[in-house]
Protein backbone atom coordinates (compact mmCIF):
# COMPACT_ATOMS: atom_id res chain seq x y z
CA UNK A 1 0.00 0.00 0.00
CA UNK A 2 1.20 3.55 -0.90
CA UNK A 3 1.28 6.23 1.54
CA UNK A 4 -1.64 8.62 0.90
CA UNK A 5 -1.12 11.26 4.00
CA UNK A 6 2.07 11.96 5.68
CA UNK A 7 1.93 14.20 8.65
CA UNK A 8 5.22 15.42 10.24
CA UNK A 9 6.11 17.12 13.20
CA UNK A 10 3.36 19.41 12.98
CA UNK A 11 2.40 21.91 15.34
CA UNK A 12 -1.35 24.06 15.26
CA UNK A 13 -0.71 27.10 17.35
CA UNK A 14 -3.50 29.54 18.83
CA UNK A 15 -2.91 33.17 20.61
CA UNK A 16 -4.48 33.78 23.91
CA UNK A 17 -5.30 36.60 25.57
CA UNK A 18 -3.47 37.45 28.53
CA UNK A 19 -5.49 39.05 31.32
CA UNK A 20 -2.86 38.96 33.65
CA UNK A 21 -0.01 40.87 31.97
CA UNK A 22 -2.31 43.63 30.76
CA UNK A 23 -4.07 42.01 27.43
CA UNK A 24 -0.47 40.95 25.80
CA UNK A 25 -0.92 37.87 23.68
CA UNK A 26 0.46 34.46 24.53
CA UNK A 27 0.50 31.33 21.95
CA UNK A 28 -0.36 27.85 23.09
CA UNK A 29 0.50 24.35 20.88
CA UNK A 30 -3.43 22.45 20.46
CA UNK A 31 -1.13 20.28 18.60
CA UNK A 32 2.46 19.29 19.82
CA UNK A 33 4.73 17.92 17.11
CA UNK A 34 2.61 14.92 15.98
CA UNK A 35 3.60 12.61 13.16
CA UNK A 36 1.42 9.96 11.37
CA UNK A 37 1.14 8.47 8.50
CA UNK A 38 -1.95 6.62 6.67
CA UNK A 39 -1.84 4.49 3.97
CA UNK A 40 -4.54 4.52 0.77
CA UNK A 41 -7.12 2.00 1.47
CA UNK A 42 -6.68 2.24 4.92
CA UNK A 43 -8.07 2.89 8.77
CA UNK A 44 -6.57 5.21 11.08
CA UNK A 45 -7.68 6.43 14.18
CA UNK A 46 -7.08 9.02 16.90
CA UNK A 47 -8.52 8.38 20.05
CA UNK A 48 -8.10 11.01 23.55
CA UNK A 49 -10.36 12.83 26.26
CA UNK A 50 -12.15 15.98 24.88
CA UNK A 51 -9.36 18.97 24.80
CA UNK A 52 -6.46 16.07 23.48
CA UNK A 53 -6.04 18.10 19.94
CA UNK A 54 -7.75 15.36 17.95
CA UNK A 55 -10.22 17.05 16.04
CA UNK A 56 -7.95 20.33 15.71
CA UNK A 57 -4.99 17.98 13.99
CA UNK A 58 -7.73 16.61 11.96
CA UNK A 59 -9.27 20.26 10.60
CA UNK A 60 -5.25 21.41 10.23
CA UNK A 61 -5.04 18.25 7.59
CA UNK A 62 -8.57 18.94 6.15
CA UNK A 63 -7.34 22.61 5.50
CA UNK A 64 -9.81 24.18 8.41
CA UNK A 65 -6.95 25.57 10.96
CA UNK A 66 -3.39 26.60 10.03
CA UNK A 67 -0.99 24.20 10.63
CA UNK A 68 2.26 26.68 12.19
CA UNK A 69 4.83 23.83 12.26
CA UNK A 70 5.38 20.70 10.06
CA UNK A 71 4.70 19.31 7.32
CA UNK A 72 1.19 17.73 6.02
CA UNK A 73 1.97 15.47 2.75
CA UNK A 74 -1.34 14.40 0.76
CA UNK A 75 0.40 12.17 -1.79
CA UNK A 76 3.30 14.33 -3.44
CA UNK A 77 1.33 17.56 -2.52
CA UNK A 78 2.67 19.79 0.71
CA UNK A 79 -0.27 21.10 2.39
CA UNK A 80 0.79 23.21 4.83
CA UNK A 81 0.62 26.74 3.38
CA UNK A 82 -1.16 26.08 0.61
CA UNK A 83 -3.10 29.14 -0.65
CA UNK A 84 -6.60 28.13 -0.23
CA UNK A 85 -6.97 28.72 -4.14
CA UNK A 86 -4.92 25.72 -4.36
CA UNK A 87 -6.25 23.92 -1.77
CA UNK A 88 -9.76 24.12 -3.11
CA UNK A 89 -9.65 21.99 -5.94
CA UNK A 90 -8.34 19.15 -3.35
CA UNK A 91 -11.48 19.57 -1.53
CA UNK A 92 -13.19 17.35 -3.90
CA UNK A 93 -10.16 14.32 -2.43
CA UNK A 94 -9.94 15.28 1.20
CA UNK A 95 -13.55 15.83 2.78
CA UNK A 96 -14.64 15.86 6.71
CA UNK A 97 -17.23 14.68 8.16
CA UNK A 98 -18.32 16.53 11.52
CA UNK A 99 -19.24 15.53 14.77
CA UNK A 100 -23.10 16.56 14.86
CA UNK A 101 -25.12 14.88 12.31
CA UNK A 102 -27.94 17.17 12.08
CA UNK A 103 -26.86 20.37 13.35
CA UNK A 104 -23.97 19.82 10.24
CA UNK A 105 -26.85 19.78 7.93
CA UNK A 106 -28.85 23.08 6.83
CA UNK A 107 -32.63 23.04 7.80
CA UNK A 108 -32.96 25.18 4.61
CA UNK A 109 -32.25 22.28 2.90
CA UNK A 110 -33.64 19.08 1.25
CA UNK A 111 -31.66 15.79 1.83
CA UNK A 112 -31.24 15.94 -2.13
CA UNK A 113 -29.85 19.46 -1.92
CA UNK A 114 -27.66 18.62 0.70
CA UNK A 115 -26.55 15.70 -0.66
CA UNK A 116 -25.45 17.24 -4.27
CA UNK A 117 -24.45 20.56 -3.08
CA UNK A 118 -20.63 19.63 -3.21
CA UNK A 119 -20.99 19.74 -6.81
CA UNK A 120 -22.34 23.05 -6.98
CA UNK A 121 -19.32 23.87 -4.94
CA UNK A 122 -17.08 22.21 -7.11
CA UNK A 123 -18.64 24.10 -10.09
CA UNK A 124 -19.26 20.73 -11.82
CA UNK A 125 -21.98 21.63 -14.32
CA UNK A 126 -23.68 19.42 -16.55
CA UNK A 127 -24.39 16.42 -13.58
CA UNK A 128 -28.07 15.06 -13.44
CA UNK A 129 -28.40 15.82 -9.41
CA UNK A 130 -32.03 13.80 -9.70
CA UNK A 131 -29.47 10.90 -10.81
CA UNK A 132 -26.39 11.08 -8.56
CA UNK A 133 -28.87 12.06 -5.43
CA UNK A 134 -30.55 8.68 -6.07
CA UNK A 135 -26.77 7.00 -6.82
CA UNK A 136 -25.98 8.74 -2.97
CA UNK A 137 -28.86 7.63 -1.50
CA UNK A 138 -28.73 4.23 -2.65
CA UNK A 139 -24.52 4.34 -1.77
CA UNK A 140 -26.06 4.11 1.75
CA UNK A 141 -28.83 3.02 2.10
CA UNK A 142 -31.63 5.31 2.35
CA UNK A 143 -34.60 5.14 0.05
CA UNK A 144 -35.05 7.38 -2.78
CA UNK A 145 -37.95 9.02 -1.60
CA UNK A 146 -35.83 10.54 1.26
CA UNK A 147 -34.75 12.86 -1.36
CA UNK A 148 -37.10 15.29 -0.59
CA UNK A 149 -37.48 15.34 2.77
CA UNK A 150 -35.58 17.89 5.35
CA UNK A 151 -33.31 17.47 8.22
CA UNK A 152 -35.82 17.86 10.90
CA UNK A 153 -37.32 14.92 9.51
CA UNK A 154 -35.44 12.15 10.04
CA UNK A 155 -33.50 10.29 12.42
CA UNK A 156 -29.88 10.43 13.61
CA UNK A 157 -28.64 7.78 12.52
CA UNK A 158 -30.56 8.40 8.75
CA UNK A 159 -29.06 12.29 9.30
CA UNK A 160 -25.60 10.77 9.92
CA UNK A 161 -26.20 8.64 6.37
CA UNK A 162 -27.01 11.95 4.80
CA UNK A 163 -23.52 13.19 5.99
CA UNK A 164 -21.90 9.91 4.75
CA UNK A 165 -23.43 10.28 1.14
CA UNK A 166 -22.65 14.32 1.28
CA UNK A 167 -19.02 13.42 2.14
CA UNK A 168 -18.45 10.54 -0.81
CA UNK A 169 -20.30 12.38 -3.16
CA UNK A 170 -17.05 13.64 -5.18
CA UNK A 171 -15.37 9.80 -4.82
CA UNK A 172 -12.63 11.63 -2.07
CA UNK A 173 -9.50 9.68 -1.41
CA UNK A 174 -9.20 10.87 2.23
CA UNK A 175 -12.49 10.86 4.30
CA UNK A 176 -12.18 12.35 7.70
CA UNK A 177 -14.70 11.00 10.08
CA UNK A 178 -14.91 13.25 13.74
CA UNK A 179 -16.60 11.07 15.72
CA UNK A 180 -18.74 9.41 13.28
CA UNK A 181 -21.29 7.25 15.83
CA UNK A 182 -21.51 9.94 18.58
CA UNK A 183 -25.28 10.12 20.04
CA UNK A 184 -26.40 6.93 18.19
CA UNK A 185 -27.45 3.93 20.10
CA UNK A 186 -24.93 0.71 19.85
CA UNK A 187 -27.26 -0.94 17.39
CA UNK A 188 -26.92 2.06 15.23
CA UNK A 189 -23.70 2.52 15.48
CA UNK A 190 -22.73 -1.00 14.23
CA UNK A 191 -24.77 0.26 11.23
CA UNK A 192 -22.63 2.55 10.84
CA UNK A 193 -19.31 1.33 11.25
CA UNK A 194 -20.26 -1.57 8.63
CA UNK A 195 -21.50 1.11 6.13
CA UNK A 196 -18.17 3.01 6.65
CA UNK A 197 -16.02 -0.33 6.16
CA UNK A 198 -18.09 -1.27 2.93
CA UNK A 199 -17.72 1.75 1.67
CA UNK A 200 -13.85 1.78 2.00
CA UNK A 201 -13.62 -1.70 0.16
CA UNK A 202 -15.55 -0.62 -2.68
CA UNK A 203 -14.10 2.76 -3.05
CA UNK A 204 -10.93 2.17 -1.97
CA UNK A 205 -10.93 4.70 0.62
CA UNK A 206 -8.28 5.79 3.24
CA UNK A 207 -10.22 7.27 6.69
CA UNK A 208 -9.34 8.86 9.57
CA UNK A 209 -11.52 8.50 12.51
CA UNK A 210 -11.86 10.84 15.50
CA UNK A 211 -13.22 9.47 18.43
CA UNK A 212 -13.09 8.78 22.11
CA UNK A 213 -15.31 5.55 21.45
CA UNK A 214 -12.56 2.44 21.84
CA UNK A 215 -14.84 0.26 20.62
CA UNK A 216 -15.27 1.83 17.51
CA UNK A 217 -11.21 2.08 16.82
CA UNK A 218 -11.41 -1.68 17.38
CA UNK A 219 -14.01 -2.24 15.18
CA UNK A 220 -13.08 -0.59 12.18
CA UNK A 221 -8.89 0.91 12.24
CA UNK A 222 -5.91 -0.56 11.57
CA UNK A 223 -3.91 1.69 13.53
CA UNK A 224 -4.63 3.85 16.40
CA UNK A 225 -2.53 6.68 17.81
CA UNK A 226 -3.38 7.91 21.37
CA UNK A 227 -3.34 11.77 21.82
CA UNK A 228 -2.65 13.54 25.43
CA UNK A 229 -2.38 17.51 25.57
CA UNK A 230 -1.75 17.44 21.52
CA UNK A 231 0.73 14.82 21.47
CA UNK A 232 0.93 11.42 20.28
CA UNK A 233 1.78 8.69 23.30
CA UNK A 234 1.47 5.94 21.76
CA UNK A 235 0.75 4.56 18.39
CA UNK A 236 0.50 1.43 16.20
CA UNK A 237 -1.20 -1.55 15.06
CA UNK A 238 -4.81 -1.65 16.67
CA UNK A 239 -4.69 -5.07 18.12
CA UNK A 240 -1.21 -4.87 19.13
CA UNK A 241 -2.07 -1.60 21.15
CA UNK A 242 -5.31 -3.13 22.48
CA UNK A 243 -3.24 -6.26 23.74
CA UNK A 244 -0.17 -5.12 24.54
CA UNK A 245 -0.55 -1.02 25.81
CA UNK A 246 2.80 0.68 26.60
CA UNK A 247 1.43 3.74 27.79
CA UNK A 248 -0.16 4.46 31.46
CA UNK A 249 -2.77 6.41 29.74
CA UNK A 250 -3.27 3.93 27.08
CA UNK A 251 -4.01 1.55 29.69
CA UNK A 252 -6.17 3.69 31.56
CA UNK A 253 -8.20 4.45 28.70
CA UNK A 254 -8.55 0.42 27.95
CA UNK A 255 -9.28 -0.33 31.12
CA UNK A 256 -12.50 2.68 31.42
CA UNK A 257 -13.74 0.64 28.41
CA UNK A 258 -16.60 -2.00 28.74
CA UNK A 259 -14.97 -4.95 27.78
CA UNK A 260 -17.38 -7.57 25.77
CA UNK A 261 -15.96 -10.26 27.22
CA UNK A 262 -17.33 -11.11 30.48
CA UNK A 263 -14.21 -13.48 31.46
CA UNK A 264 -11.52 -11.34 30.99
CA UNK A 265 -9.42 -10.09 33.66
CA UNK A 266 -9.20 -5.84 33.55
CA UNK A 267 -6.87 -4.28 35.69
CA UNK A 268 -8.62 -0.89 37.35
CA UNK A 269 -6.75 2.31 36.73
CA UNK A 270 -7.51 5.45 38.46
CA UNK A 271 -5.93 8.39 37.12
CA UNK A 272 -5.41 11.27 39.18
CA UNK A 273 -7.29 14.78 38.92
CA UNK A 274 -8.43 16.06 35.30
CA UNK A 275 -5.88 16.65 32.37
CA UNK A 276 -4.20 20.14 32.80
CA UNK A 277 -4.20 23.27 31.11
CA UNK A 278 -2.64 23.45 27.63
CA UNK A 279 -1.40 26.98 29.45
CA UNK A 280 0.50 25.65 31.81
CA UNK A 281 2.11 22.04 30.20
CA UNK A 282 3.45 20.12 32.98
CA UNK A 283 7.18 19.41 33.13
CA UNK A 284 9.03 16.83 31.90
CA UNK A 285 6.26 13.96 31.15
CA UNK A 286 2.94 15.69 30.50
CA UNK A 287 0.94 13.01 31.84
CA UNK A 288 3.11 12.64 35.69
CA UNK A 289 0.96 14.51 37.48
CA UNK A 290 -1.97 11.97 36.66
CA UNK A 291 0.20 8.55 36.54
CA UNK A 292 -0.65 5.91 38.65
CA UNK A 293 3.02 4.60 38.12
CA UNK A 294 5.03 8.12 37.66
CA UNK A 295 8.63 7.45 38.67
CA UNK A 296 11.31 10.03 39.95
CA UNK A 297 12.70 11.27 36.46
CA UNK A 298 9.04 11.39 35.00
CA UNK A 299 8.32 15.19 36.09
CA UNK A 300 11.92 16.20 35.32
CA UNK A 301 12.83 14.68 31.48
CA UNK A 302 10.64 14.53 28.53
CA UNK A 303 10.15 10.82 27.26
CA UNK A 304 11.49 9.73 23.82
CA UNK A 305 9.35 8.36 21.23
CA UNK A 306 10.58 4.88 21.82
CA UNK A 307 9.92 1.59 19.42
CA UNK A 308 8.40 -1.29 21.67
CA UNK A 309 9.02 -5.07 20.55
CA UNK A 310 5.40 -5.61 19.80
CA UNK A 311 6.11 -3.00 16.86
CA UNK A 312 4.28 0.07 18.84
CA UNK A 313 5.94 3.21 19.50
CA UNK A 314 5.01 4.81 23.06
CA UNK A 315 6.51 8.14 25.12
CA UNK A 316 6.71 6.57 28.61
CA UNK A 317 10.08 6.27 30.68
CA UNK A 318 8.35 3.07 32.34
CA UNK A 319 6.48 1.13 29.96
CA UNK A 320 4.55 -1.30 30.87
CA UNK A 321 5.45 -1.14 34.63
CA UNK A 322 2.25 -1.94 35.78
CA UNK A 323 3.16 -5.63 34.71
CA UNK A 324 5.54 -6.11 38.03
CA UNK A 325 3.81 -3.33 40.41
CA UNK A 326 1.48 -5.87 42.26
CA UNK A 327 -1.87 -4.86 40.97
Amino acid sequence: MSTLLEVEDVFVRFGVRNKSLFGSRLSIDAVSGVSLSIEAGKTYGIVGESGSGKTTLAQAVAGLHHASEGSIRYGDQELRGLPEAEFRPLRSEIVMMFQDPIGSLSPRLNIRALITEPFRIQGMKGKDLDAEANRLLKMVGLPAEFANRYPYQISGGQARRVGVARALALEPKLLIADEPTAGLDVSIQGEMLNLLARLQDELGLAIMIITHNLNVVRHITDKVGIMYLGKLVEEGPTEEVFANPQHPYTLALLAANPEPDPDAKLMRVELNGEPPSILRRPTGCEFHNRCPFVHSSCSTDIPKWTKAESGSFHRCHTPKIWENSGN
